[in-house]
């Protein structure tokens, strides 16, 4: 779980470890400075990341419509207590009861022409504004994973197995690039090829980064983050690897896909690359 509302990210409170910025301050660099400075390397232009932004949230919106995501989510009733300051001036709390059920992330009246207008926030004259990178939010998802003798003792039934798992380092200052050397590794170790995946959850960080993973990696477009990724739906840091693995797992069942790999970049410059296999399919 993760609430980036409640527990930010340091922001304007940037408080570094002193021995580590003295060996390697590239550890601190900017996310978006990240994302800029892979834009750059890989190519990746301002309509580009646009582009894949508005995809993002056009099959999110899609997929809430369509009830996609119903079956990996679940209604919370949360209370919410504002001060309301009355005409005498004095404050006094009020509680709003209420019940959310859908991501609040998705832009259903967005376009082109509203992303192409919105100023780049990192860098001079960049490219990774507010409306191709990830937003910061609240959420939190689960898994159970357990071993082979673990599930047969336990009498229960798998959804899926965990075929493999791999870790790739990057320099810190293109973090985002750390999903292609743990896809490569991931597919080394378990034998699969590029082809044998029907389906990838790519944590959409920044546009220019999922971009460059996705042309790097040679997966076709069509197959990754069919249901929208982060750019729409929003990235609480710490739910990242269940949230995206319970969503493949999902439309993996959905469409009778065998394996499937779920990836992410992680900030300071690593990778992560799991496939899943569906028992089903």
């Amino acid at each position: 779980a993760e609430s980036m509302s409640h527990v930010p990210m340091s922001g304007f409170f940037f408080q570094p470890e002193p021995d580590l910025t003295q060996e390697d301050p590239d550890m601190y660099v900017s996310m978006g400075i990240t994302a800029e400075n892979v834009a750059e390397e890989y190519g990746v232009s301002r309509e580009e990341q646009d582009r894949f932004a508005l995809q993002s949230h056009e099959r999110a919106v899609d997929a809430i419509d369509s009830g996609r995501f119903d079956e990996e989510t679940f209604a919370l009733d949360v209370e919410e207590t504002l001060m309301d300051r009355g005409s005498n001036g004095r404050a006094k709390p009020e509680t709003i009861r209420q019940s959310v059920n859908t991501d609040e992330g998705p832009r259903r009246d967005t376009s082109m022409e509203a992303l192409s207008q919105l100023p780049s926030v990192f860098k001079k004259d960049g490219t990774v504004t507010p409306g191709n990178a990830s937003q910061r939010s609240d959420g939190g998802a689960a898994t159970v994973v357990m071993s082979e003798e673990r599930v047969n003792e336990l009498g229960v039934e798998p959804m899926a197995r965990l075929r493999g798992f791999a870790l790739h380092g990057v320099a810190p200052e293109v973090m985002g690039i750390g999903p292609i050397g743990a896809i490569e590794k991931v597919l080394g170790q378990t034998g699969l090829s590029k082809d044998d995946i029907g389906l990838v959850e790519l944590n959409e960080a920044f546009a220019a980064q999922a971009l460059a993973v996705i042309r790097e990696t040679g997966f076709d477009e069509e197959i990754v983050n069919v249901n929208g990724g982060a750019i729409a739906l929003g990235h609480p840091l710490g739910c990242t690897g269940a949230k995206l693995a319970a969503t493949l797992l999902h439309e993996m069942r959905r469409r009778d896909v065998r394996y499937g790999i779920c990836t992410m970049c992680v900030g300071g410059g690593m990778g992560a690359a799991g496939v899943i296999e569906n028992l089903d399919a």
